[in-house]
């Protein structure tokens, strides 16, 4: 099978994303922006990219919203995670790419879609965020499938623990009370980084010469992936530590002992001098 034939769903959906974009940007460039509501983005894809995303994702989540529990669309992109561990497992790299992006766009699209139904809630969060770790288990098992007999094996362990400690030192440092965000490699960057790898190992893989490249880009990719996903997680430890250590400086008191009232002091005093009067009083009547 040749490189189009492979890739074809990759040209057509590529083409549309740039078509996309350019009618959003000519929109915004003319003062006529898309009017779109709670846009979370982050520090790497900033305010415009996540509008953009929010945009070409609207006809889906209009199509989705109050037919849908937000609920059942996070079990589809678990689903499509475990599909796509499934896919690089047996060296499938082209649908492995295609999968693993429908679980993010699906991801994306389960907190909107609780979030404009009025019905966030702790269960439903709970759930959300421990499917995502089950998700990312499943992709990088499958990973660590297609590499396992090369020492590329090691990137993918890098790439496992970046990304789960990333989501727990946020989570327990909002344990502890407080609010950690930010970061170079949080879970959307991890999707598009790992998806545009697999992307290009698939497209080199497709010829013979090309087979034994397959490993090394797949394990450049889980490099990189581990190597700033441990830095984001570092970065939060150390943001979260300040934050704690602050709080706790505050909320030392220093207490000085008050001094005794004067009528406290002379008052034992006065007892003392009375009762020393009770003794020598029946010697002076005698």
């Amino acid at each position: 099978m040749d490189r189009l034939s492979l890739l074809a769903p990759a040209l057509v959906f590529v083409a549309v994303l740039v078509v996309a974009f350019v009618v959003y940007g000519a929109l915004c460039a003319i003062g006529r922006a898309p009017k779109l509501t709670a846009v979370k983005h982050n520090q790497l894809f900033g305010p415009f990219l996540a509008g953009f995303l929010v945009w070409v994702l609207a006809p889906i989540e209009r199509a989705l919203r109050g037919r849908v529990s937000p609920s059942v669309v996070t079990a589809a992109s678990l689903v499509l995670c475990a599909a796509t561990g499934l896919a690089v497992s047996g060296g499938h790299l082209a649908n492995a790419v295609w999968l693993y992006a429908l679980a993010g766009i699906l991801d994306v699209l389960d907190g909107r879609l609780a979030r404009q139904a009025g019905k966030p809630s702790a269960v439903g969060a709970l759930f959300d965020s421990v499917s995502d770790r089950w998700g990312e288990l499943f992709v990088f098992t499958g990973y660590a499938w297609l590499v396992h007999d090369s020492a590329w094996l090691f990137a993918v362990m890098a790439a496992i623990a970046g990304s789960m400690m990333v989501s727990y030192t946020r989570a327990r440092a909002e344990g502890l009370g407080v609010e950690l965000a930010g970061g170079v490699m949080q879970r959307a960057e991890r999707i598009v980084l790992v998806a545009l790898g697999t992307l290009v190992a698939a497209w080199v893989g497709v010829e013979p010469s090309g087979a034994d490249l397959v490993a090394p880009i797949v394990g450049v990719t889980l490099a990189l992936c581990g190597a700033l996903s441990s830095a984001t997680a570092i970065n939060r430890w150390i943001a979260a530590h300040r934050a704690i250590a602050a709080r706790e400086r505050a909320s030392v008191i220093v207490v000085t002992p008050e001094p005794e009232p004067v009528a406290q002091v002379a008052r034992p005093a006065m007892l003392t001098a009375s009762a020393e009067l009770r003794k020598v009083r029946p010697l002076e009547q005698h």
